[in-house]
């Protein structure tokens, strides 16, 4: 989680907001890692899961990370929750909840619906205080 709470402190320095992931092999060895980058690709879908997904799983080829774990500081959105699906991901770990737009404990629960072809173990809540104070912070300084 430190690794992606990394990307999310880089990516909230850049002006995005602050969410970093990291894509982990089975031996725990980092694939892939991104923060957002929504605002300088001018590109709504630019969020760290994707980024880091994609990038993992063009490193090795292929366009499933069965044997990976995504690690995210934020619940993941229904866009993201999906595309962990799809990518086939073993985990998914995440640091604060989103009960406003999160996909997987909140909103549509993406990865309990029926047509969900793929569910990964979820575990939420890994270092959540700091990924939640990081976003806090984050807002605070723009109102």
């Amino acid at each position: 989680m430190e690794i992606a709470l990394d990307e999310a402190r880089a990516a909230a320095a850049r002006g995005e907001v602050p969410v970093g992931a990291v894509v982990l092999d089975a031996a725990g060895r980092v694939l892939a890692r991104a923060g957002n980058e929504v605002e300088a690709r001018a590109d709504p879908t630019a969020h760290a899961e994707l980024l880091a997904l994609r990038e993992a799983a063009a490193r090795r080829g292929v366009p499933r990370l069965p044997d990976c774990d995504l690690v995210v500081t934020l619940e993941p959105c229904p866009m993201c929750a999906q595309a962990a699906s799809l990518f086939r991901v073993r985990r998914l770990i995440f640091g604060a909840y989103d009960p406003k737009g999160g996909g997987v404990d909140h909103g549509p629960r993406v990865l309990d619906a029926p047509t969900c072809q793929h569910r990964p173990e979820v575990v939420g809540g890994v270092g959540e205080q700091d990924a939640a104070a990081l976003l806090r912070a984050f807002f605070a300084a723009r109102r």
